[in-house]
C-alpha cells in the first residue's frame, strides 16, 4: 500500500523533467498521474433526480455529462459550471439504465435504453436556446424509437465518428443495430412487416455453464462496447463466466428474432481459468470495456473481482488455453503446457545462489521488496508489531506484485522465489479466489523448478483450499518423497485423506435443500421459447405466482434459529408451457436455425480456446447490482476503478494490481464510475440521486477521502482500508444463492413446472 515508492515517481520531477525527456503521451500521464489520484476528493454533488442515477457519461469533448435515472428523466450537466443544463422526460415506463451522445451531432442527439425494454433517441437542439441560468424540463417526443427488444436494455454503443448507428445489447440475448439513415421506429403493429431486422448478435443460445459445456442457453446481456481504435471489433458480456469478442465484418446478415439462430463464432473469448470451470449458474458479467488503446480489456463479475485480460488481436497469446489446460492446471506433472519441469537447473541455480547473493544479481529495489515480502510471511512477533496478520500478508502479496508485475529486472531464481512467497501469502490471507491465484502461481514456479520442497507443499495446500483432495494429495506425497522425515507433511497428508474419505461418504443435497439459482437461474434453451415473439404475446402467456418461504441465514446455523430466520415472499413470473413445449423440454438438443435439424447427442463438442487473466483487482464488492462498472481512469488508462455495494468505489494502479486509494461515493452503492477524457476529474453514481465529481483538490495524498499526512492518521487510515476490504470479501463470499427447503422445491413441483422455467421479477434489483 505505501510502504515503497509509486511507479510513476514524483510528478514535481516528472513536470520538471518534461523539457528534457519530452513524450508524446505527457499530458496524458500527468491526468492521472499517483499525486493526482491520491488526491482525489469530493468537490460537488449534482443534484437534479429523484431516483437511483444508473448511468452517467461525458461527451467526446469533456464539455457535458448525461445522466439517466430510476426517475426515467435525463439530466445534461455542463461541467464547466456543474450546471444542470436540461432535464428531459423520456416517456419511458421504467428505470432508465443507459444514456448516451451520439457522436458528430454536436451533442445535440442523445439515446436511452431502459428496463422497459425501448430505446428512445432525442434531438435536442431546440433546448440549446435557453439561458445558462434556466434549467429546461420538458416532456419530449422522441425522434427515433425501437421497441424490438423483449427485455430490458442494460447497455448502449456508439462508434467514435458515427452519428448514424446505434448498438443496444438486452437481457432478451440480442445485440441490436439502430441505423438511424434506414427508419426511426419499429414497424406498426399489424403490419406486414411487423418484425425488425436489427439483430446484429442472436445469443439466446449462447450461454455457456462451463467452458466444457456447449453453448445452449439465453444469455442475458449486461454490457456491450466498441473498440475506438478497431471499431469493427464488438465486446459483450453477460450471464455466464465468459466474454466474447466479434468482428462485426464477419457476422452474418442482421436478422428478426422470429426465430432463434446458432450463436456466431466470435474472434475470442475472455475469461480466468479458475472461473471457466465452476458451472456456477449465477455467476456472470456486469461490465466489459476496452481500454483506452484498445488492446486490453476490462471484465467485472457479480460475487467476483474485477480482471484485466490483453485482446490478442493477432492470436499468439501466451495467455491462451483449452480445456486440456484446465485440467493440466491441477494436476501433478513432471510437464506444464509441454514445458519440461528440470529438476538439475534448479539445483544448480541453488547452489549459484549460495556464492551470490542477490544484491549482486538483482537491483536494489527487487531486494528489498523481497525482504519486505518476506518479513511479512514470517509469523515472529518481532516482524508485525503493530500490524494485523491480514494487514501484513496485503503489504507483501503487493510487494511481490511489484517485483514480478512491476517491470523489475530479476532471474529465474528470484523470479521462483517470488511466485512460492506471494502463493503463501495468499494462502494464508485467504480472501476469495486467493488459493486460486496461488496455484497460478505455483504452476509458474514449477517451470522454473520442479523440485522445490515448499513449492509442492504449498500446492497441496491450495488444492485443499479449493477442495480438489485428491489433486492434493498427490502433490504432499511429491513433498513426503523429498523429506520423509518432515512431521507437517506426514500430518497433511493424513488431513487430506481423511477429507477424501469424508468427502466419498458424503451426499451434496443432504438435508434435502436446493439452491435458489438452480431453480430460477438455470433457464435452459427451450423455456425461454416464451420470450422469442414480441413483448405482448410473451406477457399474455406469463402467469404470476407469489411464494411465501423461510430459512435460516447462511452461516447462521450454530445460532440461534429464530433472530436468524429469514421471512420473506417469492414473486415468480412463470411462462405458460404447451404441452409440445413440456415435451421439448425433456431434451436438452438445441435447434440452431430455423432450416436446421436438431443435433445429434451423441454430438461431441469441442469447446473453443480462451484468454486467461493478466491481472486481479480485489478489494470491493460486487453482488447487490448487475450494473456496477469497473473503468480506466485517464487517457492512458494507468489505473482501475470500480464500485462497490459498502458505498465506497476503489482505485488500483493496472499493471500490478495495487491498491491506491478508496472513496465513499454513496450512502449505498456505487454503480458507476465515468473519468472525464483529458481533465483529473471522475464522476460517479449510484443508489443515490446525486452524482458525485471528484477533482485532485486535497491538500495532501492519502489512501481514503479525507486522509492526513500525520503517521498517526495513516495507520488509522491503513486499519479502515483493511476492514473495508475484509467486511467486502465475506459479502463476496455469501452468494446470492439463496438456500430453499426441499418441500418449496416440490410446490413448484406440484405446479407442474419443470427447474429452470421460473424467472424472479427484474425490479427488486438493478
Amino acid at each position: 500500500m505505501e510502504f515503497f515508492a509509486y511507479r510513476d515517481g514524483n510528478i514535481s520531477n516528472f513536470i520538471d523533467n518534461r523539457t528534457i525527456d519530452f513524450r508524446h503521451d505527457f499530458k496524458h500521464t500527468l491526468q492521472m498521474h499517483s499525486s493526482m489520484v491520491r488526491r482525489l476528493s469530493l468537490e460537488r454533488e449534482l443534484e437534479g433526480h429523484i431516483g437511483c442515477v444508473n448511468t452517467i457519461a461525458w461527451n467526446s469533448k469533456g464539455t457535458l455529462l448525461i445522466s439517466g435515472s430510476d426517475d426515467t428523466q435525463i439530466n445534461i450537466w455542463r461541467h464547466s459550471d456543474r450546471k444542470l443544463l436540461n432535464s428531459i422526460e423520456t416517456g419511458h415506463s421504467s428505470n432508465i439504465f443507459c444514456t448516451k451522445f451520439v457522436p458528430e451531432t454536436s451533442d445535440e442527439i442523445v439515446v436511452s435504453g431502459a428496463g422497459d425494454a425501448e430505446v428512445r433517441v432525442f434531438n435536442i437542439s431546440c433546448l440549446s436556446g435557453g439561458r445558462a441560468e434556466e434549467i429546461q424540463e420538458t416532456a419530449m417526443t422522441p425522434y427515433a424509437h425501437f421497441q424490438c427488444h423483449t427485455r430490458r436494455v442494460k447497455k448502449l454503443a456508439v462508434e467514435v465518428g458515427n452519428p448514424n448507428v446505434i448498438w443496444s445489447a438486452s437481457e432478451d440475448g440480442t445485440l441490436r443495430q439502430h441505423d438511424l439513415r434506414e427508419g426511426c421506429s419499429c414497424p406498426p403493429a399489424g403490419s406486414s412487416n411487423q418484425e425488425c431486422r436489427s439483430v446484429l448478435l442472436d445469443l439466446r443460445g449462447a450461454a455457456k455453464r462451463s467452458l466444457a459445456e456447449p453453448p445452449k442457453h439465453l444469455l442475458q446481456l449486461k454490457s456491450c462496447d466498441i473498440n475506438v481504435t478497431r471499431p469493427h471489433l464488438l465486446l459483450v458480456g453477460g450471464s455466464d463466466a465468459f466474454a466474447r469478442l466479434y468482428d462485426r465484418r464477419m457476422l452474418p446478415p442482421m436478422s428478426s428474432c422470429r426465430r432463434k439462430t446458432s450463436p456466431p463464432p466470435c474472434v475470442n473469448y475472455f475469461c480466468p481459468m479458475h472461473l471457466s470451470e465452476r458451472g456456477n449458474s449465477g455467476l456472470h458479467l456486469t461490465h466489459v470495456t476496452f481500454s483506452p488503446n484498445g488492446e486490453e480489456i476490462l471484465m467485472s463479475y457479480s460475487g467476483e473481482h474485477v480482471y484485466l485480460m490483453d485482446l490478442n488481436q493477432d492470436g499468439r497469446n501466451a495467455r491462451q488455453y483449452t480445456c486440456g489446460d484446465v485440467v493440466k492446471h491441477w494436476s501433478f506433472s513432471p510437464a506444464l503446457n509441454g514445458v519440461e519441469l528440470s529438476p538439475l537447473v534448479a539445483v544448480a541455480s541453488e547452489r549459484i545462489s549460495s556464492a551470490k547473493s542477490y544484491a549482486t544479481v538483482q537491483s536494489d529495489k527487487s531486494r528489498k521488496l523481497m525482504e519486505i515480502a518476506k518479513i511479512c510471511l514470517e509469523d515472529e512477533e518481532q516482524y508485525c508489531i503493530g500490524i494485523e496478520d491480514r494487514e501484513q500478508y496485503c503489504y507483501g502479496i503487493e510487494a511481490c506484485n511489484e517485483v514480478l508485475d512491476g517491470g523489475c529486472a530479476i532471474d529465474s531464481l528470484m523470479k521462483h522465489d517470488c511466485l512460492c512467497t506471494r502463493a503463501a501469502l495468499l494462502l494464508k490471507r485467504k480472501w476469495k479466489n486467493d488459493a486460486h491465484m496461488a496455484v497460478r502461481d505455483l504452476n509458474e514456479a514449477r517451470k522454473i523448478n520442479s523440485s522445490s520442497f515448499k513449492e509442492l507443499v504449498y500446492m497441496s495446500e491450495a488444492l485443499s483450499q479449493v477442495s480438489k483432495y485428491k489433486e492434493a494429495l498427490d502433490f504432499a506425497h511429491a513433498a513426503q518423497g523429498l523429506d520423509s522425515s518432515n512431521a507437517e507433511v506426514a500430518k497433511m497428508v493424513e488431513s487430506i485423506r481423511n477429507e477424501l474419505s469424508a468427502g466419498s461418504k458424503s451426499d451434496p443435497r443432504a438435508g434435502g435443500i436446493i439452491s435458489l439459482s438452480d431453480i430460477l437461474y438455470r433457464t435452459e434453451a427451450n423455456s425461454d421459447a416464451s420470450r422469442d415473439g414480441p413483448r405482448s404475446e410473451r406477457e399474455e402467456s406469463d402467469e404470476e405466482i407469489e411464494l411465501d418461504f423461510e430459512t435460516s441465514m447462511s452461516g447462521d446455523e450454530g445460532r440461534d434459529a429464530e433472530p436468524n430466520v429469514l421471512h420473506g415472499s417469492l414473486n415468480l413470473r412463470v411462462p405458460k408451457q404447451t404441452d409440445s413445449a413440456r415435451e421439448a423440454g425433456g431434451s436438452n438438443r438445441f435447434c440452431g436455425s430455423p432450416s436446421s435439424s436438431c443435433q445429434d447427442d451423441e454430438t461431441i463438442y469441442q469447446p473453443e480456446a480462451v484468454i486467461d487473466m493478466k491481472q486481479r483487482y480485489a478489494g470491493h464488492c460486487n453482488v447487490g447490482t448487475d450494473i456496477k462498472q469497473a473503468s480506466f481512469l485517464g487517457q492512458n488508462g494507468d489505473y482501475i476503478a470500480s464500485g462497490s455495494d459498502d458505498g465506497r468505489w476503489f482505485i488500483w494502479e493496472k499493471k500490478t494490481g495495487r491498491f491506491i486509494k478508496m472513496l465513499l461515493g454513496d450512502e449505498a452503492v456505487v454503480n458507476c464510475i465515468q473519468c472525464h477524457p483529458f481533465e483529473s476529474v471522475v464522476a460517479t453514481s449510484g443508489i443515490d440521486n446525486t452524482i458525485k465529481i471528484w477533482t485532485p483538490s486535497a491538500s495532501v495524498p492519502s489512501m481514503i477521502t479525507g486522509g492526513s499526512a500525520d503517521s498517526v492518521s495513516v495507520g488509522v487510515e491503513k486499519a479502515q482500508v483493511l476492514m473495508a476490504m475484509e467486511s467486502n470479501q465475506q459479502s463476496l463470499c455469501q452468494t446470492r444463492e439463496d438456500i430453499l427447503p426441499r418441500e418449496l422445491f416440490d410446490r413448484f413441483r406440484r405446479h407442474g413446472f419443470t427447474e429452470g422455467t421460473l424467472h424472479p421479477f427484474e425490479c427488486a434489483q438493478s
